[in-house]
């Protein structure tokens, strides 16, 4: 295995309004993974029974507040359970908006909601397809919901009440390995967009960075030589541990843990700091042409 890539910065804010931390743009932007080791989210007394996988309806492997409607989708209990659960997602929410908020002036008013999720289900075990096993190192992207260039910031946390940490693999810069995977990827076929909206595979048009963005995101998962040998870093979030990454620019991989919660914001890469750094702004130079 090659060298590992220096991607942590890590922060001693304990608090997720107010802190020392601020102005932290250009260290996300250039695919740093921001860790705050003492920035707990503290469950009430009544949300303590949620730490059991028992909660997850088993189709899908999160529970998650919707930020279209506010519903909560992919849990199971009475009405009452899911109010109390429905009150800890809102309040992770708010907590990592204001986080965020805090951390990245740049983005204030500009960052749109996401859902919020709360991920009870142990890593380990899960039995799935490999385009969606997330122990692989991946981008994130999305078949059937194409985001045309837009930004994934992601806020996560682990609650595990046994001291178990969440395991990841963290890769490369995002240049250097769209580099090792661009040159084989043929441009979509004419009419493939129009068709896939048509026939409701996708929600929207699949521009063409979205189409890279998916065979980047197969094309790494399908080489196993690749997740043994490329340059990765090994990383543990212990209990208690927030970290925020842009999803979509830094290689992950997700290798054990349960009890996580993670909140989706999104932002247009014309709104960064330096919307060079993007990950659309990377393809289109590398490819020598315009994406969307």
């Amino acid at each position: 295995m090659t060298a590992q890539p220096d991607v942590l910065r890590r922060y001693p804010d304990t608090e997720w309004g107010k802190g020392p931390s601020a102005g932290l743009e250009l260290e996300v932007e250039q695919g740093r993974v921001l860790v705050f080791p003492q920035l707990r989210f503290v469950l009430q007394p009544q949300e303590q029974r949620f730490l059991d996988a028992k909660w997850a309806d088993g189709k899908a492997k999160n529970i998650s507040l919707r930020a279209t409607d506010g519903s909560l989708r992919g849990a199971v209990g009475e009405e009452a359970d899911r109010v109390v659960l429905h009150a800890m997602l809102e309040r992770y929410r708010d907590q990592s908006e204001a986080l965020v908020a805090r951390l990245f002036p740049h983005y204030r008013g500009v960052l749109r909601r996401g859902n919020t999720s709360y991920r009870p289900v142990a890593v380990e075990g899960r039995e799935t397809s490999w385009r969606k096993d997330d122990s692989r190192l991946h981008v994130d992207a999305f078949p059937s919901n194409p985001v045309h260039g837009v930004r994934l910031l992601r806020v996560f946390h682990n609650l595990h009440p046994d001291g178990a940490p969440r395991r990841w693999r963290v890769g490369e810069p995002f240049d250097s390995f769209a580099v090792r995977y661009l040159r084989g990827i043929p441009r979509p076929v004419p009419g493939s967009a129009w068709l896939l909206q048509r026939l409701h595979v996708t929600k929207a048009r699949r521009s063409e960075y979205d189409h890279l963005m998916l065979q980047l995101h197969d094309r790494v998962k399908a080489d196993l030589a690749y997740q043994r040998e490329a340059p990765q870093l090994a990383v543990e979030f212990s209990p208690g541990t927030t970290w925020i990454v842009f999803s979509d620019q830094v290689l992950h991989a997700a290798m054990g843990g349960q009890y996580m919660m993670e909140q989706t914001l999104y932002l247009d890469p014309d709104r960064q700091q330096q919307p060079s750094l993007s990950p659309l702004k990377v393809l289109e130079r590398l490819t020598e042409r315009a994406l969307l």
